[in-house]
């Protein structure tokens, strides 16, 4: 079996990482990959959201399954040019990834098929956004209505800086078109919680349950970023809590798929807040979650390449998925200067060390090569995964790991997982 990986971060070098373990696999190619990928697959120079040539490839090299990382070229449609050319692909058709690709479709789909959300209103004038804020006062939530990699999302605890938040949506145009529009809606309480769940349609298959750290420093302080760190399982979702999410919430989005005749083979992710032991959607991704992945990978006990295969052919019933009884800590290593301007070309040492082992991996995201050495290339650099008879074990040894690592002006979070070792 051949696959097609398409992307170049950590999440996606978790999936090399696990597909390249499966007996089926033959050999993995990544479009267009990083440093660490290029160790374990074949990288080619191919951008991730340029459908045409991939396409091609996979027709010129008989790939059996390609598997889409990142959200952009699902939006565009990655899935409908393969499907019509009779190419087995994971993920959802571009209907499908409105649900990730526009807030407001989201809200607008929550709210029809009756899915727990925050209160809301749609924007496309600054003005009568920036009434609506005053009048409606702090704490509010302003996001883009678009994709603005993780960062067009802005909790406010006042009306002043949710305004900002909205000229630099809106007036300065930060994200580009994707701040056209604005949902600016209610600020939910509580703890955060990723639920991703597979499905072909018909069948749906729970993930790993996992916990995203947002922001860039420790107490979750500091803007959003794409994420600094995650963990599995999380403690916040028991078992109770889990078969509500399934009835009220995934349940229903597969109804609302259904009824909307979106042909859906993929990956479902909810970033819920718990609020008073229930769940509430702050927002769906149609794509695995980065860094959530790489920990969940590291816990998956069965073969990758039988669940994706089967997700993406409609027959995701013929599969079962187990997992280890291990958790697993994913701290992220970013350059200076991230979620803002950051630096590039700086050399990373110390990762020799954690070549081949399986209880601790250095999964690369924005890294490269430069004259023979590997060098940060992007602003979150790697995502440090280890597990650990429970998550404080794991932590304990993701940060021994990190602390082998080293690169110019790396930074980290000291705090990640803390929340669910203090439920243990």
């Amino acid at each position: 079996m051949k696959v097609l990986v398409i992307g170049s971060g950590g999440r996606e070098h978790a999936l090399v990482w696990k597909l390249g373990q499966s007996p089926k696999v033959d050999k993995v190619f990544c479009a267009p990959g990083n440093a660490g990928i290029a160790g374990i697959a074949e990288c080619l120079d191919i951008k991730a959201d340029d459908i045409d040539s991939l396409l091609n490839f996979a027709k010129y090299e008989g790939i059996d399954l390609t598997v889409v990382g990142p959200e952009v070229p699902l939006t565009m449609g990655i899935v409908d040019a393969f499907v019509k050319e009779e190419r087995s692909i994971f993920g959802p058709d571009k209907s499908g990834a409105r649900l990730e690709g526009s807030k407001v479709f989201s809200k607008e789909f929550m709210l029809k098929y009756g899915l727990p959300t925050a209160e809301y209103r749609m924007f496309t004038s600054y003005l009568h956004a920036e009434e609506y804020i005053r009048l409606k006062g702090a704490p509010v939530v302003v996001k883009a209505d678009g994709l603005a990699a993780g960062k067009g999302v802005f909790v406010c605890e006042t009306a002043d800086e949710a305004v900002e938040a909205l000229k630099l949506i809106m007036k300065e145009k930060a994200f580009g078109s994707a701040g056209e529009r604005v949902v600016v809606e209610q600020c939910l309480k509580g703890e955060e919680a990723s639920f991703m769940v597979l499905t072909d349609g018909k069948t749906v298959v729970p993930l790993a349950t996992t916990q995203d750290h947002k922001t860039i420093f420790d107490e979750d302080k500091g803007p959003n970023t794409g994420g600094m760190g995650a963990y599995s399982p999380a403690p916040v979702i028991t078992e109770k809590l889990h078969t509500t999410i399934m009835k009220t919430v995934i349940d229903p989005m597969i109804k609302g798929l259904s009824r909307e005749r979106i042909n859906y083979r993929g990956v479902i992710y909810a970033g819920l807040m718990i609020c008073d032991g229930k769940p509430y959607v702050l927002e769906f991704n149609c794509r695995f979650g980065d860094p959530e992945t790489q920990p969940v990978m590291m816990r998956l006990d069965s073969d990758l390449s039988d669940i994706l295969k089967a997700t993406a052919d409609g027959k995701l019933d013929s599969v079962k998925v187990s997992w280890k009884n291990d958790a697993a800590v994913c701290v992220v290593v970013s350059s200076k200067g991230y979620p803002g301007i950051y630096e590039k070309g700086q050399v990373i040492t110390g990762l020799e060390e954690f070549r081949g082992r399986k209880d601790t991996v250095i999964f690369h995201a924005g890294t490269g090569m430069y004259k023979g050495n590997i060098v940060t290339n992007g602003g979150r650099v790697l995502g440090v995964t280890a597990l650990g008879k429970d998550i404080r074990a794991a932590k304990e040894n993701a940060y021994k790991a990190v602390e082998k690592v080293y690169f110019d002006g790396m930074h980290f979070r000291k705090d990640i997982a803390d929340k669910a070792i203090k439920k243990q």
